[in-house]
């Protein structure tokens, strides 16, 4: 009896030798070859390209207004060196799509490299910008990363603009995430609100709830692992002050899973394909051409949802989102197509960066894939037109997939007097219709 048991022991400890061995080398040959290339998050972030490696250190832009909460500017220490080894590691990297070692030793304040280019630190805007109430939802989030974000907002956003920080919680499962963020973010307190939902919602429907209670002119959506870069917000609010039917995205920067190296992105554009998936794309060389060049907003067919503002009185005008959407994806670009067809516009604006955790996930989550295909026919069926069928012939499958009532959204279109799909493929995005019938 004792003999096989001792034989089965071996043989337990030998797998799991081997398991750890394994993951091992994945991820030693993993920060080997970070700088090399940029690999594909499971989420709607992936750049779909090599980023340059050089960052332009620029000259800082001071900021007019000294930027509230003085004491949480001392200063990280630099990212170093790890232990591979760590079985805390392993385990935060798959619970949380991190390196958690690296992100607790940065601490929750640092300098990022002014990423801008040049003619973006020769700018100058109006004291006077609408308000911004900066909304960020989370579930499960690490909670080194969502306080460094909270502290890049307010140490780089002018005190006078920043109306409010609006902090959802989405239903938190983990400890610290429960009392001990509660007693963090005394370092905040007066301007950050914690709103904690006592069902999960999904991000969309949680993003909705936060901007009912926002009272800023502008609502900024961030995600929660991001850091914003220097004079973030101001590029953003000056476009809005000229058109409040304007919503502006920054340029997304790239701040690394494994290293936490913030990281350059060129100036890109946001698009898709046929079967709805965004991906970033080139910009037009004659949209860089003129006295502005680089610093130029670019007109961009879709956003990638995570990081946008918006006027607030505009958000609900153009029906905010598709509350009937579950968890996330598919509504950046349902909203994309709402706010072009609807009579409003869509910009990146370069001289506005904000770094974001390119998370890995572990695994496909189906729950989060029975959302966004849900959410694709939701989005296909209600503004696609005759082209929904484009759609079909890349994913024949989801035809028979049942989507919920769209009715509202359909009247909405109605309501606000929505041009076409085909409207929208000649005017803003017609690269698309030249792709059709490709697979």
């Amino acid at each position: 009896m004792r003999k096989p048991i001792i034989q089965c022991l071996l043989c337990g400890f030998l797998t799991f030798g081997i398991v750890e061995a394994l993951l091992f080398r994945y991820f030693h040959h993993n920060v080997k070859n970070k700088q090399k290339t940029i690999r594909e998050s499971a989420s709607i972030w992936s750049l779909e390209k090599d980023v340059p490696q050089q960052i332009n250190h620029g000259s800082l832009q001071k900021i007019d207004d000294e930027p509230a909460f003085e004491h949480l500017k001392s200063y990280s220490k630099p990212i170093g060196n790890f232990n591979h080894s760590n079985p805390e590691f392993y385990s935060g990297f798959f619970k949380y799509g991190l390196n958690i070692l690296i992100s607790r030793s940065v601490g929750i304040r640092r300098d990022v490299p002014d990423t801008r280019d040049k003619i973006c630190h020769q700018k100058r805007y109006p004291h006077r910008l609408p308000t911004a109430s900066i909304i960020i939802c989370f579930h499960n989030e690490e909670i080194n990363a969502l306080l460094r974000t909270l502290s890049s907002v307010v140490n780089l956003t002018p005190s006078h603009l920043l109306e409010e920080i609006i902090l959802v919680d989405d239903m938190s499962e983990f400890d610290d995430l429960k009392e001990e963020l509660d007693q963090k973010l005394e370092d905040f307190r007066g301007v950050v609100k914690l709103i904690r939902n006592k069902r999960r919602e999904g991000l969309i429907r949680a993003r909705l709830i936060g901007a009912a209670h926002a009272s800023g002119d502008v609502l900024v959506f961030l995600d929660s692992h991001c850091e914003v870069n220097k004079v973030w917000l101001e590029p953003l609010l000056s476009v809005i002050a000229k058109d409040p039917h304007t919503v502006v995205c920054p340029i997304i920067d790239v701040i690394d899973e494994m290293t936490l190296e913030y990281k350059p992105s060129p100036i890109v554009r946001g698009t898709f394909n046929w079967m709805l998936q965004f991906k970033w794309d080139n910009v037009f060389s004659y949209e860089m051409e003129g006295p502005e060049g680089p610093a130029k907003p670019i007109r961009s067919p879709s956003m990638a949802g995570g990081i946008f503002a918006i006027h607030r009185h505009y958000f609900k005008e153009i029906g905010q989102y598709d509350k009937d959407m579950d968890l996330w994806g598919g509504e950046n670009v349902e909203i994309s197509l709402r706010i072009w067809m609807c009579g409003g516009q869509l910009f990146i604006i370069p001289c506005s960066r904000v770094g974001h955790i390119t998370r890995k996930s572990p695994e496909p989550n189906l729950a989060v894939t029975k959302a966004v295909t849900r959410n694709y026919l939701r989005l296909v069926h209600t503004w696609l037109d005759e082209y929904k069928e484009q759609f079909f012939l890349h994913r024949p499958g989801l035809r028979s997939i049942p989507y919920g009532n769209i009715s509202e959204r359909v009247e909405l279109r109605k309501r606000l007097g929505c041009k076409s799909f085909q409207w929208y493929l000649d005017t803003v995005f017609p690269e698309l219709e030249a792709t059709m019938d490709s697979r």
